[in-house]
């Protein structure tokens, strides 16, 4: 996938979109492409994360970790609206790609989801084949153009073709675990998206697969920009950018809930974190 022609063709089709769903006024020309405000989210009467406020740099990697319960998955699924998809869920504050609030009325969540990809926890392929796995978000969004060199430039940009490429026909849930996390991403990046989100897509997987992905996440950082939550503290500092680590309270009425502690370059969150929190968590103190 050429750099520089690809994810500028995706940046240009991500702000036409949202711009024609939200408003006429110029994308914000910065190195950030999605800034989180303000952040409350709620579940019902829930008030589950409250105050989240970072940005995300355009082809960085930025991870978000602390302990079960702090919201960083719910943070995560907020970027990209999949917690429209949670009876109850609302978000307040601001989620804004490229300067345009996504949750602004009149902004399509299946638009938004287009342009932010996810991949998940659990390798998820569909019950079809290779080939039609990666291919279904192709037909889907009408991009059927020339859909075998799409499906194997996904493959491709996945680091799955050379594994695949005699066996496009037969079941995607023959491949093993690592296999399968990387056929989910490569149907992911198939559509083209600019952002690409995921939520520990390493934690079932073995370590030599969690290499691969790895190995993978720093390979397709030169054309998406990936936010990845994690519980392992290593692969965080192995593989990003920049780190917000995130904790969780309880309030006055016996309320859990979870919050940004501290968001910072990866380097120096690790080693010279400003919060007496964060240090805790990353020397094992508690967490």
């Amino acid at each position: 996938m050429p750099v520089n022609e690809t994810s500028g063709r995706t940046e240009v089709r991500a702000r036409i979109a949202l711009d024609s769903q939200a408003g006429t006024s110029a994308p914000v020309e910065t190195g950030t492409v999605i800034e989180l405000e303000g952040v409350d989210i709620h579940y019902g009467q829930v008030h589950a994360v409250r105050g989240v406020s970072l940005p995300v740099a355009r082809n960085q990697i930025t991870a978000m970790i602390g302990p079960s319960g702090c919201g960083k998955s719910t943070v995560l699924r907020s970027i990209n609206r999949m917690n429209d998809l949670i009876p109850g869920a609302k978000v307040s504050g601001k989620v804004t790609f490229h300067g345009k609030d996504i949750y602004a009325h009149g902004v399509d969540p299946i638009a938004v989801r287009r342009h932010i990809g996810m991949v998940f926890q659990k390798a998820n392929p569909f019950p079809k084949s290779i080939f039609d796995n990666v291919a279904y978000g192709l037909r889907i969004n009408g991009m059927k153009d020339n859909l075998a060199d799409r499906v194997e430039q996904a493959l491709r940009g996945a680091a799955l073709w050379d594994e695949v490429k005699d066996n496009l026909k037969k079941s995607a849930l023959a491949l093993s675990g690592g296999q399968q996390q990387r056929l989910c991403i490569a149907r992911a990046i198939a559509v083209e998206p600019e952002v690409l989100l995921m939520d520990e897509p390493c934690s079932a997987l073995d370590p030599i697969a969690t290499a691969r992905i790895e190995e993978l996440m720093n390979d397709l950082v030169r054309d998406y920009t990936i936010v990845i939550v994690t519980h392992n503290m290593q692969q965080a500092a192995r593989v990003s950018d920049s780190t917000a680590f995130y904790s969780a309270d309880v309030d006055e009425a016996g309320e859990r809930f979870g919050f940004l502690v501290e968001f910072d370059d990866t380097q120096k969150l690790f080693s010279n974190p400003s919060d007496q929190r964060t240090e805790d968590y990353i020397t094992g103190r508690f967490g």
